[in-house]
């Protein structure tokens, strides 16, 4: 009976979840992200009474592919798996900071393809990810030659935005953090400055992209508290590389300790981060920070 084929569907999703599970045990390469929903799922292949689960199953596959001129290009697959999956093929985006939206749109079209002449009926999430794995960053450099020429003056007209970001957390000791926003800094062409301690202040400035991508991962870490405090944006005529420099406040990005005299517990001397500040021209930040004025 149909009845029974879906429950066989259901088998076959399962042990392909168990399969992929085991395969990327860590979240940052796969990640169920309704638990509930697998749940349902379980509970629907155990019993026969059982109804059919009321939402597919949608997890994300992240994939780091080995690129040799581009470092750390990270894809995300986010995954659906229809109810009749693997007879159906699973729902699938793909997404990366660095595609714009015409080349992710020809990225995902292209991967469809591929899955309904490659994989029709059967279990088909390593193929796909193995695919992406191999292909995907060749769109980052596709410019679709077609559109490029009728788009061209729009292009031209395309505003670069300069961003700088006021991060403010509860605290910052940890030492692979602060090596983390250092490194993440430098990869991803951001100034400003990281002061570590309690509270912990981080101000990063560059292009918006490249300071939204930074926050992204930031934030992913555990922190106690963390918020962006302020935020600023100029949007550059030109956006070419000596506007942004004119834009910035900082040349790379340090690690500034404004010790109180090594006072216990890593509180920083708020007067030297205020003169500091200053000196850069960001004194009104400060009160955005603490409240109150400095000096």
């Amino acid at each position: 009976s149909a009845e029974m084929t879906n429950r066989e569907e259901a088998e076959i999703q399962i042990s392909e979840l168990d399969l992929l599970s085991s395969m990327f045990p860590y979240e940052e390469e796969f990640v169920v992200t309704d638990q509930l929903a697998v749940a349902e799922l379980k509970h629907y292949v155990e019993n026969e009474s059982a109804e059919m689960p009321s939402s597919k199953v949608h997890f994300i596959l992240n994939v780091k592919p080995e690129v040799s001129n581009a470092p750390m290009v990270k894809f995300s697959m986010a995954c659906a798996l229809p109810f009749k999956y693997p007879a159906v093929l699973p729902e699938i985006t793909v997404r990366s900071s660095l595609l714009s939206r015409s080349q992710q749109l020809h990225l995902n079209s292209d991967l469809k393809t591929y899955l309904m002449q490659n994989c029709s009926g059967e279990p088909c999430m390593l193929s796909a990810r193995e695919w992406v794995n191999d292909h995907a960053a060749a769109y980052i450099d596709k410019e679709l030659s077609s559109s490029s020429v009728t788009t061209s003056n729009a292009t031209q007209s395309e505003v670069i935005m300069f961003t700088r970001l006021w991060i403010y957390s509860h605290h910052i000791y940890n030492k692979q953090k602060r090596k983390n926003i250092i490194d993440w800094a430098k990869e991803l062409s951001l100034s400003g400055f990281c002061m570590p301690g309690k509270p912990g202040v981080v101000c990063v400035e560059g292009l918006q992209s490249s300071c939204e991508e930074f926050w992204s991962r930031v934030r992913r870490l555990t922190w106690k508290r963390i918020l962006i405090r302020h935020r600023e944006d100029v949007s550059l005529e030109g956006g070419g590389h000596a506007e942004i420099q004119k834009q910035r406040k900082f040349s790379t990005l340090e690690e500034k300790c404004f010790d109180a005299h090594g006072a216990r517990g890593n509180h920083m001397d708020l007067g030297q981060l205020y003169r500091f500040l200053e000196e850069k021209g960001c004194a009104d930040i400060f009160q955005m920070y603490f409240g109150v004025e400095g000096h």
